[in-house]
């Protein structure tokens, strides 16, 4: 049993990502029919909702892509923000979906923020927690690392509603301002999915990584 979690947890996020990569590798060859780029699309989607304050700027790296609430800018890699194909399309409007979601102070990306430093500080310290619960099986120790964790958890399960949401405005203002026809309102559908399908491996992987260490430490038992 504790093998099948093992692999399981290996195995979700590989096949994950190998989803999102062969969508992204897909559509990022599809020139979307507007000719416009993942900035355009960006800039068109947030002055249509008065956010003419928030900036895009281009950065690093693949698909690196976030919108940050604290400096309200959005920031897309190089392939989106110069790209005019369908996934740079889909990517900067999912951003954007994220920054809309900020202007309207949707609560479950409120919490979310608010949960970000708690993560960060637990994540620090809490496998050194649930080592020592192992090495000295010590119950209570070893419960008190899982909750650590479970702290990251319940960030993941509420970044899936916050993530979902921002790719259903992504399709909806791509829709509305008339930036894709039929054809690529479906690529765009099957890229922002692939990329929730992340959010969601993440989620399982995390429940597997736990059910995995209550039975470590029960077998030790």
């Amino acid at each position: 049993m504790n093998l099948l979690l093992y692999l399981l947890i290996i195995l979700i996020p590989i096949i994950a990502q190998i989803n999102i990569s062969t969508s992204y590798g897909k559509y990022k060859k599809e020139n979307n029919s507007k000719g416009i780029s993942g900035f355009e699309v960006a800039r068109k989607i947030l002055d249509a909702h008065g956010l003419e304050d928030i900036y895009v700027v281009e950065t690093s790296g693949n698909l690196t892509d976030h919108y940050d609430p604290t400096r309200k800018v959005i920031k897309l890699s190089r392939d989106i923000f110069k790209g005019e194909t369908v996934a740079a399309i889909s990517v900067a409007a999912h951003e954007c979906g994220h920054a809309i979601q900020d202007q309207e102070n949707y609560k479950p990306m409120r919490i979310r923020s608010l949960l970000v430093p708690v993560v960060n500080l637990v994540s620090s310290f809490s496998w050194f927690v649930i080592i020592i619960g192992l090495l000295t099986e010590y119950f209570n120790i070893f419960i008190f690392g899982i909750g650590l964790i479970s702290i990251g958890l319940i960030f993941q399960l509420i970044t899936l509603p916050v993530e979902f949401d921002a790719s259903r405005r992504a399709k909806e203002e791509l829709k509305k301002l008339n930036i894709v026809n039929k054809k690529e309102e479906n690529g765009v559908s099957k890229m922002l999915m692939a990329a929730a399908m992340t959010y969601v491996a993440s989620v399982l992987t995390s429940i597997l990584e736990i059910a995995r260490l209550l039975l470590v430490f029960n077998n030790r038992d």
